[in-house]
This record gives C-alpha cells, structure tokens and sequence, in this order.
C-alpha cells in the first residue's frame, strides 16, 4: 500500500518518529512536510534526533492567519496527491496540516487515516478544536488514543472506522527518556537543581495573541516561587515583542528564556522539573508519562484523563490558582492510560488491515 504522510509542526514530527520506521518495513511511505512549522530549530532538530524518515516533499506554506494558512496547503496537496496517487493518506493530531491533508483527500477521495482522532476539548474558540472535528468527520479510519477519544466518535455518530491503538507519542517517551538522560545536558548547563525548578510552554493563539491575556500570562510568569525555563516558540516571542513585554520577562528574577530545545533536551527538563505550567496538550501528554505535575494555562483540555488521575490541573490564566496548584503534592498512583509503548505498531496494524468501502 502507497501512504502519504502529511506532517507540519513538532507534535507530528514526534509522532511520525513512532510510526514511519514500522509503517514502512510493510509499506510504501511518503513524508510531505508543508512548512508550518517553518523555524528549522522547531523542525530540523527533531528529524535528526528522532530518526524521523527525511520529507520526500517540503510545502514550505510559512505563516500567516490560520485560513490562509490552510488555504495555501490545500493548494499545494492538490498536486501532491495527484502525483503520488496514494491508497490512503495519513494525518495526525489537530493543526492547519491536519485540516488541509483531510481536506485535500476528501476532495481527491484518497481514504483518509486519523492518529489522535476524537480528542474533544469542547472549546470551539479554538482552532485546534475545529481542526479535529472536521478532521474526524472527513475520516475513514479513526485511530484513538484513549477510550474517552473512542467516545467522543460514538457520540457524535462519525462514519469512518474506530479504532482504539493507544497514544502513539507516549511510545517515543517511552523510548527516548531513557535515551535523554544519557545524551542531554540541558538541566546542568543551566544550573539547575533537579526537582527545584519548573518548566513552561505556551503559544496557544488564545493565550498569546490577545493582548490582554499576554499580560496575564507574563504575570504569572513574574509570580513563579521557583527558578523556570521558557523556550520561546516562535510566534510567542514575536507577540512578546510586539507588545513590549519581552524586556519585563528578561528581567524576571530565576526566568530563563531560551531559544525552541530539541526533543531531548526538552524530555531531560521535564523529567527532572518539579512541575509544567503549558497551554500544550502534548506537553500535559509528556509531563504524565514523565511522573510530572502539570499546571495547564487553559480552561479545557482534551487529555481529561490527566485531570482525572489528579497529574493535571486546569487553572487558566489565574495567578493565584497556579500557585496553589504548585503546592500540591503528586499523587501517590499513575495509571498506564496510553497504550503502554505499543500505539505505533496498532496504528500500523489497523492501517494494514484497512478495505475502503466500496
């Protein structure tokens, strides 16, 4: 089977780590990658340290609103598929690559396959949440990392196939923790204490983009009790600068701001931090495999089960909730919840033993 592979941002270059080797000791794979992530410190890095198979085809769409985005994506895969002619194409997670790649193989009625289909944060403001709803309802084969993702689809009565895998990311962590601790550098260098100090992502547009929530975040980033490392996302600093507010984070006592880490840079300060406070839910994801306390800067999540197991709390942007979520003590259980390091080899699977509806 011939697959295409559309991928655009670090969650997916993760993901695709996973399952690209595997897929393609069964079958014929092509990687388009369509640029969305176009800073090569979020891209480049994670293709090298994860042994991501390199892209047959680079989009390079770059940046703009999120309709001109995937606009211009939908262009481009227009003749991509063509080209290629796939049996199915393959799509993760919940980005403008995800949407464009579901809708360009709607339209050119290639099978779609979905890793990460039925996550449902119930927040249609966001665009991830759009993304993945439509994702899952253009979709032929729905591939859930939790039961709670299998039912959201019930629920919402989906047309394609369903499949409970497990979550394809928690094999990469499972392999590479271990790969990091012996290769990365990354909380001596910096000074710091293992246990003693927090982690700390954010670039959600609904965080980032409005400036009177970036107010908020930047203080409760001046708030933190504990040394912290911020790596910068691109559009995170670019919105910092623009308000001003970049100077103020530079003076922040125990604040250390750093340029996007490689993935096992990244793994080796989660796993030694004592808690996360990000707006991202693949780093809610990590923080639990890693044993870590999450403090997540949104409202809604689509990793509930996180929440429920009492690793994760939901605080927004509220200063004082942070903290207090900070002083509590990580519970004494972690249940396995992701499919324990075997996602990759039943999406797989799944994708061998796929017949299209005639």
């Amino acid at each position: 089977m011939r697959i295409v592979t559309i991928i655009g941002n670090r969650p997916q270059f993760v993901k695709a780590a996973a399952v690209s080797r595997r897929l393609r000791e069964r079958h014929e794979e092509l990687i388009v990658h369509t640029g969305q992530h176009y800073d090569d410190e979020l891209s480049r890095i994670f293709f090298e340290e994860l042994g991501v198979p390199r892209p047959d085809r680079q989009l390079g769409t770059g940046s703009g609103t999120n309709t001109a985005q995937t606009a211009r994506m939908l262009s481009e895969l227009e003749s991509v598929l063509a080209d290629a002619r796939p049996d199915l194409t393959l799509v993760y997670g919940d980005t403008n690559s995800t949407l464009a790649g579901a809708l360009a193989s709607a339209q050119a009625r290639i099978p779609l396959g979905h890793v990460e289909a039925g996550m449902r944060s119930f927040d249609r403001a966001m665009p991830e949440e759009l993304n993945r709803v439509l994702t899952d309802h253009t979709s032929d084969l729905l591939l859930c990392s939790t039961q709670t993702a299998v039912t959201n689809l019930e629920r919402e009565g989906v047309r394609g196939e369903t499949r409970l895998v497990g979550d394809v990311m928690a094999d990469v962590s499972l392999t590479f923790r271990d790969i990091a601790e012996e290769r990365s550098n990354a909380v001596e260098e910096r000074g710091l204490e293992p246990g003693g100090y927090l982690v700390v992502t954010a670039h959600r547009a609904g965080n980032v983009d409005d400036p009177r929530r970036l107010s908020l975040l930047v203080e409760l980033l001046e708030s933190l009790p504990l040394p912290a490392v911020l790596p910068l996302h691109p559009r995170t600093r670019a919105r910092l600068e623009e308000s001003g507010l970049l100077e103020r984070l530079d003076r922040a006592e125990g604040l250390q701001l750093t340029a996007p880490l490689g993935y096992l840079d990244f793994l080796k300060l989660v796993r030694h931090a004592r808690a996360v406070l990000t707006d991202s839910g693949g780093v809610q994801k990590e923080a639990y495999l890693l044993g870590v306390q999450c403090v997540t800067l949104r409202d809604t999540t689509e990793w509930v089960e996180t929440v429920d197991a009492g690793w994760n709390v939901l605080v927004d942007l509220d200063r004082e909730a942070a903290l207090a979520a900070l002083e509590r003590r990580p519970p004494a259980e972690r249940p396995e919840l992701y499919g324990g390091g075997e996602a990759a080899n039943r999406v797989v699977e799944a994708l061998s033993a796929y017949t299209p509806a005639p």
